[in-house]
């Protein structure tokens, strides 16, 4: 067995396996129609270090930022072992981001350089325009969508298919050094950038092991970006360090994802709340159920059709919460009550439920979700943010925003966003019960259910809006959706309103981004229907 020459630091436990199993096909990209790109460990060797080399010949080393602005492609892999093969800081950001969000988490970050796909030249032309100081490292040209990469542009494939270039050495490599900064998803804001150290990808063995669970028999899926934590703890990082084969699709796609399972022989894959709620309103098949998938690891399965999900695809569900700047808790298959995200692993973390004031809550009762290690310091590192870091772990737990509750037994629930808690009536509405059946008409492709400020003036309360996306070839019918609503809903939860839209906008992890469904919210556009209109 090669062993790794500092274990912790991505380059040189790549090193090692591409010295013990070279030709190993690590990771698939499948693209349909076009042809899948596969990753060896001694492709991404080979081909990291001469992005390396090319970056440090750019007067970027240790310590420096860069960033990658591109889909799933191997280059992103190739990135990241770059980085850390140089010491540097690799800033993996959203390929949807645009304007001043793109230009934002470039500047925020302190990125020397970029990386970024041809497919994004505009907003990338534009952006770069307003960032002088930044160098553009390297742009890809990417076949599916024919556009070549500019002149002005140094052309990434001319240096990765070039001579082979001189190894790196340990040096002063630490698997304690800053390898990444993950901005999160920006859903209330600006996002923040955490900085991430290289010895996280340790803790992906772990997972993969103890948590997962998975074996060399096993081969995972994904279609989630890279860009985002869900798909490199769940999938990219198990598959490098454990020799476990993946599957990594550009993007998320709900009506092929089964397909994709079938033909490539996946036994497992991720997905998230909006995305279970995707893949669940596709029109049943005979064969759904006829798949090599064993389980799904979720985050945020929908109460009310996680029971059904399993028996309709004939798959078992390991639900789990996590965040990028920390805090995990799990639910294994047949273990703990449906509904539940889990518990945290016992010795390795604490969570509890508190007020206002730190106190306690009681089973049942709503409180902030708060954490902290059971051995050693828990810590946050927003980039450039020390006061923001500082308040995120204040008196020693990390302070997740996020609102929940227990059992009697322990059992963790998650119940709504600080401060983003649907109340309608002195009801708090759910929003993913009323997608849960809204999604059942055909007409409707894809929902989103968000609040309003609420026409009544009511202090806290909300009026509840169902964005829609239609079903190709359908002109929805508003009255029979609203019919539909009244029927499967309680009075508070019949959405006040229908707003058709041409797609949901959502972050790299498949959030979707209500907060700008609202921005064009208007209760008097055309795109927009009123239940008092249609009952």
């Amino acid at each position: 067995m090669t062993e790794s020459k500092i274990p912790g630091v991505m380059a040189f436990d790549m090193m090692a396996k591409a010295g013990e199993n070279p030709d190993f096909p690590v990771v698939t990209f499948e693209n349909h129609p076009y042809s899948d790109e596969i990753l060896t460990y001694s492709d991404l060797v080979l081909r990291g270090n001469k992005l390396a080399r090319e970056m440090e010949n750019m007067g970027i080393g240790r310590g420096d930022t860069f960033s990658i602005v591109m889909r799933n492609h191997p280059e992103i892999v190739m990135s990241m072992y770059a980085a850390s093969a140089l010491g540097a800081i690799v800033v993996p950001i959203d390929p949807r981001s645009k304007g001043e969000k793109l230009r934002y988490q470039i500047m925020d970050s302190g990125s020397k350089g970029v990386i970024f796909a041809a497919e994004f030249m505009e907003a990338m032309d534009e952006t770069l325009s307003r960032l002088p100081n930044v160098k553009t490292i390297g742009c890809m040209y990417n076949p599916e969508f024919g556009v070549s990469v500019s002149p002005k542009y140094p052309d990434l494939k001319e240096f990765l298919e070039g001579p082979e270039a001189q190894m790196f050495d340990p040096g002063p490599h630490d698997p304690k050094d800053y390898f990444m900064i993950a901005y999160t998803s920006g859903t209330t804001g600006d996002p923040k950038g955490v900085r991430i150290r290289a010895n996280r990808l340790k803790g992906y063995v772990m997972l993969a092991d103890y948590v997962w669970q998975y074996t060399p028999e096993d081969k995972l899926y994904t279609g989630l970006s890279l860009t985002h934590g869900n798909a490199q703890a769940v999938t990219l990082g198990p598959a490098l360090l454990n020799s476990i084969p993946a599957v990594i699709s550009r993007r998320f796609t709900k009506s092929r994802i089964w397909d994709i399972c079938r033909q490539y022989g996946c036994t497992t894959f991720s997905l998230l709340g909006g995305m279970m709620m995707g893949v669940y309103s596709e029109a049943v098949r005979a064969d759904d159920g006829d798949n090599p998938v064993r389980v799904i690891l979720s985050a945020g399965t929908p109460r009310g059709i996680w029971e059904d999900f399993e028996k309709r695809f004939n798959v078992k569900i390991h639900e789990w919460y996590g965040a990028v700047e920390g805090g995990f808790a799990h639910k294994p298959p047949g273990v703990g009550p449906v509904g539940s995200f889990g518990k945290p692993l016992e010795g390795i973390m604490e969570m509890k439920v508190v007020r206002e004031d730190d106190t306690e809550c009681e089973p049942g009762e709503i409180g902030e979700l708060i954490s902290r290690m059971g051995k050693g310091e828990t810590e946050v590192d927003y980039h450039g943010k020390k006061k923001a870091s500082k308040t995120k772990i204040r008196g020693g737990w990390l302070r997740s925003g996020d609102m929940v509750h227990t059992d009697e037994d322990g059992w963790f629930y998650f119940d709504f966003r600080k401060g983003g808690g649907l109340r309608r009536q002195g009801d708090f509405i759910m929003p993913e019960y009323v997608e849960g059946v809204v999604a059942e008409h055909p007409d409707i492709n894809e929902i989103c259910v968000y609040g309003v400020k609420a026409a009544s003036g009511a202090p806290g309360e909300s009026d509840l809006v169902a964005a829609i996306v239609p079903t190709a070839g359908r002109t929805p019918n508003i009255k029979g959706i609203f019919d539909l609503c009244a029927a499967g809903l309680e009075r508070n939860s019949v959405p006040s309103y229908l707003q058709v839209v041409q797609e949901i906008p959502k972050t790299a992890s498949e959030k979707n981004l209500d907060r700008l469904l609202r921005e064009e919210f208007n209760p008097e556009a055309n795109n927009v229907y009123k239940f008092e209109d249609h009952s």
